[in-house]
């Protein structure tokens, strides 16, 4: 059975980020190149970046262009979703690849359980609506994470208790190191806190479709902090109110890239060793933490910042979030660059205090 749905994705153009449209039109393969960036590439901190040329993957003969400029080689490739988990420091000398597909299929409903085949190109949160509208339960506390489909797998996206390693069947990708449209397994994904093969490659596999795994009955985790008491409050009681709710509380503590440009989390949470956290705690005292496999915990890197007084914390047009400290901002006008030199500055107050490492979690070019 397929379904395209009550809509589909919208164009990158009718997205709400704030940033200049993408030039839609891809130069053709064969033709001269100027040499200069000439299109505007798409990232949610709202910064003027332009590249050579916006390729569109949508069929099999667009993979053989692909495949083409791979190993041509005369300039760089850069796999794309919405840039909401990039940082560019400054233009993009090369060709800027978006998936282009946007079909929905359901290849199989077994017992409680559906495998449904999703396009790269459809809109995060788009996809988790419909997914709901549906009856396709497992998604709801990944709402309104910003990005496609596509680089959900990137990141092993994750949020309020659920990541998407939990609901992930396969991967399809174009492995440019073999010429070859391939299926990754969820294993074969090695799949990490926010980490997969596909990020620590991220020249050689471009994603096409994901295939999830859903559940025909509701089952609610509101495991994660109070989800389960703010519901309860709220009288809420469906997948629906669930989501509601999630959407509800990212909107109060984070913000708008349509107002201040942003990627989301900036850094990843530490993940320390357990004598590490014992001195954090004799120091610090009640040190919010999550243990991990193998005797380790993993620290909130918002809490961290907080506490080295960067709460808020503003040099000229970029600064952190009051709200959540460990989301940057560009308050309007800062260059990259710039955003790049606050980030360092919040990992060296943190490690001068704390002895601890941020890495970021935004993919830095």
């Amino acid at each position: 059975m397929k379904t395209k749905g009550k809509e589909k994705p919208a164009e990158f153009s009718d997205l709400p980020i704030f940033t200049p449209q993408l030039n839609q039109e891809t130069l053709p393969l064969g033709s001269d190149q100027p040499g200069q960036p000439e299109v505007m590439v798409r990232n949610t901190f709202g910064l003027p970046v332009r590249a050579i040329r916006l390729l569109r993957i949508g069929s099999q003969d667009d993979f053989h262009k692909l495949q083409s400029l791979h190993e041509e080689g005369s300039k760089p490739l850069l796999f794309l979703g919405e840039g909401s988990n990039i940082l560019f420091t400054r233009d993009f000398n090369g060709t800027i690849v978006q998936a282009g597909f946007d079909g929905i299929e359901v290849l199989e409903s077994k017992q409680d359980r559906f495998l449904i085949r999703v396009g790269a190109a459809w809109n995060w949160d788009r996809w988790v609506a419909y997914a709901l509208d549906h009856g396709w339960y497992g998604l709801e506390n990944l709402s309104l994470i910003p990005g496609t489909v596509g680089a959900a797998p990137v990141q092993n996206i994750g949020a309020y208790g659920t990541a998407l390693e939990d609901h992930l069947a396969w991967v399809e990708a174009w492995d440019t190191q073999t010429g070859r449209l391939e299926r990754f397994s969820r294993e074969e994904c090695n799949l990490g806190y926010r980490s997969s093969r596909f990020k620590h490659q991220p020249e050689r596999f471009f994603i096409s479709h994901v295939v999830f795994s859903l559940s025909e009955k509701p089952r609610l985790n509101t495991a994660y902090g109070n989800l389960k008491e703010e519901l309860a409050r709220l009288g809420g009681r469906t997948p629906a109110d669930l989501r509601n709710l999630i959407i509800q509380t990212r909107k109060q503590k984070l913000p708008d890239p349509v107002e201040f440009g942003n990627a989301g989390s900036f850094f990843k949470n530490p993940v320390v060793d357990e004598i590490v956290y014992k001195c954090l705690r004799a120091e610090f005292g009640d040190v919010p933490h999550y243990p991990v496999p193998a005797a380790r915990m993993k620290i909130p890197a918002a809490w961290l910042i907080d506490k080295a007084g960067l709460r808020g914390k503003r040099e000229g047009q970029v600064g952190t979030w009051p709200g959540q400290p460990l989301v940057l901002v560009n308050h309007g006008g800062a260059t990259g660059e710039q955003i790049g030199n606050f980030a360092r500055t919040v990992q060296e107050k943190v490690g001068s205090l704390f002895g601890i490492e941020l890495e970021p979690e935004v993919r830095i070019l």
